[in-house]
């Protein structure tokens, strides 16, 4: 990634308070994966095994964490940081292109509903479709071929990504991000037998996304059938998502590719579900728990636990099962080999 204009190390140090190892007036013009970075790049080291790669990089600064800051070649620059990942994403909004590329207007195949209204400057991209009695906040961003229904309140800096679509009456606060594909405040999966046809379930509530949230390509968080759907502030919502009515996900949550969240179930603050995790309806996963992947939970997980497996339960426990059911396998064929005796 090229930066807007060439930067310093020093400048990239003061950016992420690190601690500067080396010249603070090599010249960096963009960003690149530490093993291919070359003299003129910054790069970041963060992940295991990434010793080899810092030994080996031709970069000209690389952020990296004190503990492998030894391995920083002399002619590199190293930068100090307890976070090298999050310091990478400070130096991309400070000094990434795309910044100085963003340009702001309507474009004149948008298609804007009555009373839509913004305050501040908006980029409203082509074949957007904007519904009746909606307000944009300031700097909003809606990409081409998003769909945006009646009544949404999208609050300052929000980003609908391409052929995102917001439903009636959902509200964002700010710097909510959607992305492409994603599907924001439909209605969701209720039926009732009459007659016996399946009857679909009126839904009378809304999708509420608090500050800072992010909602995956393709994911979709339905809207509220008896009360509203809401999605806590700082929570991260991977790809290829479910979150099902009436649920209830707190703050700072991580919910990772593939995850179901079946109706009415709350996630309580600072969750982490793991890649194809299953929840049941109507439970409660506590606050600072994990649920590993694959996992299917069908009953309560208690605050600050770990559990895995079918039916989830703690981890500890399955991984304790596993290890007795590989000791029984030997036992297995010699059991098998003294029935045969006995037979015969």
């Amino acid at each position: 990634m090229r930066f807007r204009t060439a930067v310093t190390a020093g400048d990239v140090a003061g950016l992420v308070d690190g601690e500067l190892r080396g010249t603070s007036e090599r010249l960096l013009a963009g960003l690149a994966a530490i093993s291919v970075a070359g003299p003129g790049e910054l790069a970041f080291a963060a992940g295991p095994r990434v010793g080899s790669l810092i030994r080996a990089t031709r970069a000209g600064a690389v952020l990296v964490p004190s503990e492998l800051a030894d391995l920083v070649p002399a002619d590199t620059a190293g930068i100090v940081v307890s976070a090298p990942a999050a310091a990478v994403a400070r130096v991309i909004a400070a000094f990434g292109a795309n910044a100085a590329e963003q340009t702001w207007g309507i474009h004149p195949t948008a298609e804007l509903g009555r009373d839509c209204r913004w305050s501040g400057r908006v980029r409203i991209g082509a074949a957007v479709s904007i519904g009746p009695d909606v307000q944009l906040g300031a700097d909003c961003v809606v990409e081409y071929g998003a769909v945006i229904g009646a009544g949404v309140h999208i609050g300052d800096r929000c980003r609908i990504g391409p052929h995102a679509a917001v439903d009636s009456g959902t509200q964002l606060g700010a710097d909510v991000w959607i992305r492409p594909g994603a599907r924001v405040g439909g209605p969701g999966f209720g039926f009732v037998e009459e007659d016996g046809t399946p009857r679909r379930v009126p839904h009378l509530g809304r999708c509420i996304l608090e500050d800072d949230v992010e909602v995956g390509a393709n994911s979709t968080v339905d809207a509220g059938a008896s009360r509203d759907t809401i999605i806590g502030a700082g929570t991260k919502i991977d790809n290829l998502v479910q979150i099902a009515h009436n649920v209830r996900i707190g703050r700072g949550c991580i919910i990772m590719a593939q995850v179901g969240i079946a109706g009415s179930t709350v996630v309580e603050d600072g969750v982490m579900l793991a890649g194809q995790a299953g929840l049941a309806d109507h439970l409660t996963v506590g606050r600072d728990s994990r649920v590993a992947s694959q996992s299917g939970v069908i009953g309560d997980v208690p605050a600050g636990s770990t559990v895995s497996g079918y039916p989830a339960r703690d981890h500890r426990s399955v991984l304790r099962q596993t290890a007795a059911v590989q000791r029984l396998a030997p036992l297995v064929s010699s059991l098998e080999r003294i029935a045969k005796r006995d037979e015969s």
